[in-house]
């Protein structure tokens, strides 16, 4: 009798156990969906910093120190569209206005290529302890080529020798002012790509680089004059 009582007892707890076993699984599933819920929950509620709007006024932006005033419209990189200390903004305006683009705006579908009607500045704190112009004194010449040709509108250029850094890349420079407007420019490429310059500029502790295709070198003293007045409105006094 013992024996079959304990026979008989055996079913009865390894039930008792499957049932404690399926109750535990329960409530731990409960516990995660209802942390899992609140989490959700903290996440939508959570204060978010709003981004001001594209139309708003110039943000008081600072890179490498140096404080500018940047149209949040003009900012291409929408997480840059804030006040403070920023390691890079990244900006376009229209070509020739100057105004910043319609944040709204889409291109329209074309079979060619559109010109480009932007130019583009990149502000980055100093990278280098060689300024803009100190570089055209002293490192450029050393990878320049020895012949120099008549560009447009009065410019002079110079090639960079194969084998240099600037392989690719022609010196484009105003020969009545020192170091006055000089930019680097790559050549215009295979199925219509563009040539693309370089102008540089440091204020403070503050790199700008402002890009523009080479098709504008025809008309490089109103280029000049508008980098001077977008820089004087990004920077009053540069």
């Amino acid at each position: 009798m013992s024996d079959y009582a304990q026979r008989q007892a055996r079913p009865g707890k390894r039930a008792r156990r499957g049932a404690s076993a399926g109750l535990a699984f329960a409530l731990a599933t409960f516990v995660v969906l209802i942390a899992g819920g609140a989490g959700i929950v903290a996440l939508l509620l959570w204060p978010r910093p709003v981004a001001p709007a594209p139309d708003a006024p110039a943000l008081p932006i600072t890179v490498g120190g140096v404080l500018f005033n940047l149209p949040p419209a003009a900012i291409r990189v929408p997480l840059q569209r804030r006040p403070g200390a920023q390691e890079r903004v990244d900006l376009a305006f229209l070509w020739p206005s100057l105004a910043p683009p319609d944040p709204a705006a889409r291109p329209s579908p074309a079979e060619q290529i559109a010109p480009i009607d932007r130019i583009f500045i990149t502000i980055t704190p100093q990278s280098s302890a060689v300024a803009p112009n100190d570089r055209v004194r002293s490192i450029y010449p050393r990878y320049l080529a020895d012949t120099q040709f008549d560009g447009p509108d009065g410019l002079k250029v110079i090639a960079f020798k194969e084998g240099t850094p600037y392989q690719g890349e022609d010196l484009y420079f105003d020969p009545a002012a020192q170091p006055g407007f000089v930019v680097r420019c790559s050549r215009p490429g295979a199925a219509g790509t563009p040539g693309t310059c370089l102008y540089d500029r440091r204020i403070g502790e503050a790199d700008i680089m402002v890009r523009f295709p080479s098709d504008w070198l025809t008309g490089w003293r109103d280029v000049n004059d508008a980098i001077a007045r977008l820089l004087g409105q990004l920077k009053p006094g540069a």
